[in-house]
């Protein structure tokens, strides 16, 4: 296949990939270039086991330039880290970080990239492994790996760990988020639990408090993030979708108290008619989703996902069999983040609900 390598930027690069239908369109959209090191991102893009077989057949050509490889949150499964490793092994392969965090891999799988290291030891020095259950031998195994003299890998990311992290999709990074009852808007009333919120007339008796929102119909949750976060949102009418640093203005109706109108929040703006816009810093940016809100399997309900320490910020639209990919911002948090939602006054009775999460379904991408 190496004749058949797509010329991209001058470089021969990527025939399998280019138009392998699991990945085409990632592809295209997450190669970057970093001086002369090519760097491929594919987190989360629904990658299967043939998807390995034609990423090892990159990296064991002999002029790929390939450096960066991020594999994270795909079910790769041990069988397609098995695949991966023919690649990594080869001589040819002069990867410097390798990212398969969330794939599902045991030690089964941690023990062919133990030995394609052995037979390749003098390039990867960064692999992440964490989100895994590799377990105890296979943690002993890598880490033995970082003091052989032969291997130059000098970063090694195991943790967190453990057997809750072998399920499939994002839902495994579920977190239950709880409404700060102090940030509420007084036009906006609390049911269920405190698990809907809704946009009313009546004045609602909330005692006064520094940290609530007096004009913008807003609310945060009390949970600030860390590491890696998912969460299910039902809406009706109009609401806007968010999460913020807990700084943002609460008094006034400036650009500064809106969420995604600043720099300290990023929003997802969604109608009755579906989502609409993503906001950061008071620009907007449309959603462009090749399902329509009449379809009978695409519910008013997105998903949120949110990968701290990386940098990474994704909605979905949730469907009774798929998670529509709708926006990423790639960006670096600089403080922790709180979860957030506008609820406007039109259309009226407009509503956001918390949801229970279940089984996780596939994410597809928007063309």
């Amino acid at each position: 296949m190496a004749a058949e390598l797509l010329r991209l930027h001058g470089q021969l690069l990527f025939p399998t990939l280019y138009y392998h239908p699991d990945i085409a369109f990632q592809t295209r959209q997450r190669y970057m270039h970093r001086g002369t090191h090519r760097i491929l991102r594919l987190s989360n893009c629904s990658l299967s086991e043939r998807s390995c077989e034609s990423l090892a057949s990159v990296l064991v050509f002999q002029f790929g330039s390939l450096r960066e490889l991020n594999l994270s949150n795909n079910n790769l499964h041990d069988s397609g880290v098995k695949l991966l490793s023919v690649g990594v092994g080869s001589p040819h392969c002069k990867l410097d970080t390798l990212s398969l965090s969330g794939c599902l891999i045991t030690e089964e799988g941690c023990t062919s990239l133990i030995s394609a290291l052995s037979s390749n030891p003098s390039h990867l020095k960064e692999l992440d492994l964490s989100y895994n259950h590799p377990g105890d031998s296979g943690i002993k195994l890598l880490s033995a790996g970082l003091k052989d003299p032969r291997w130059r890998l000098d970063t090694l990311r195991v943790e967190p760990a453990g057997v809750r992290w072998l399920r499939p999709g994002l839902r495994k990074y579920s977190c239950q988020l709880t409404i700060d009852t102090n940030t509420v808007h007084t036009n906006l009333q609390l049911s269920d639990n405190n698990r809907r919120v809704t946009r009313v007339e009546e004045v609602q008796s909330y005692p006064d408090h520094p940290d609530r929102f007096d004009v913008c119909h807003q609310l945060l949750c009390r949970n600030g993030l860390t590491g890696r976060c998912y969460w299910e949102v039902e809406w009706r009418g109009r609401a806007d979708i968010s999460v913020s640093y807990r700084r943002i203005r609460r008094k006034g109706n400036s650009d500064d108290c809106l969420f995604g109108r600043n720099d300290q929040s990023w929003s997802l703006d969604s109608s009755d008619d579906g989502p609409r816009f993503v906001w950061h810093s008071n620009r907007r940016t449309p959603i462009f989703s090749s399902f329509s809100s009449s379809s009978s399997s695409v519910s008013n309900r997105v998903a949120v996902y949110v990968d701290c320490p990386a940098g990474t910020l994704s909605f979905y639209r949730v469907s009774s069999d798929t998670l529509i990919h709708l926006h990423t911002f790639n960006t670096t948090f600089t403080e922790t983040l709180y979860p957030g939602f506008t609820v406007w006054s039109r259309p009226s009775g407009s509503s956001v609900s918390l949801c229970e999460c279940k089984e996780c379904p596939p994410v597809r991408e928007t063309l």
